[in-house]
């Protein structure tokens, strides 16, 4: 299996960032796009389990839009041939050390989350 295929990779980042982007600016369109529309797309947050698409959208409908920005400290990306990949983030919100994974997979769609987990330090 090619680890990091150079323009495989750039896609990646590329969605990752849209990811970020639309997170801080509470674009929950977007958010709602890039995840797998599915029953078994899984999200644990700092402080949710969320199961499935559905209950991931409802959480994201009632958020407070107030509160995320974040830095975002250090970011690792690997993707695993052409269709899977990984990411990782290690982030600050206001002096609060946070990270978060997600779990990316080529679908007909495009790019999406179809597992992610959030959590505090």
């Amino acid at each position: 299996m090619d680890i990091n295929i150079p323009e495989v990779l750039a896609e990646v980042t590329a969605v990752c960032h849209r990811y970020e982007q639309a997170l801080v600016s509470n674009d929950v369109a977007v958010l709602d796009e890039l995840f797998w529309q599915s029953p078994q797309t899984i999200r644990y947050g700092a402080t949710e389990m969320l199961y499935g698409y559905d209950e991931i959208a409802q959480f994201r409908a009632a958020r407070p839009s107030a509160g995320l920005a974040r830095t975002v400290l250090r970011e690792v990306i690997t993707t695993y041939g052409r269709d899977y990949a990984t990411s990782s983030l290690h982030f600050d919100r206001g002096g609060r050390i946070g990270r978060q994974m997600q779990t990316w997979v080529r679908l007909p769609e495009g790019w999406r989350v179809v597992a992610a987990h959030v959590s505090m330090m």
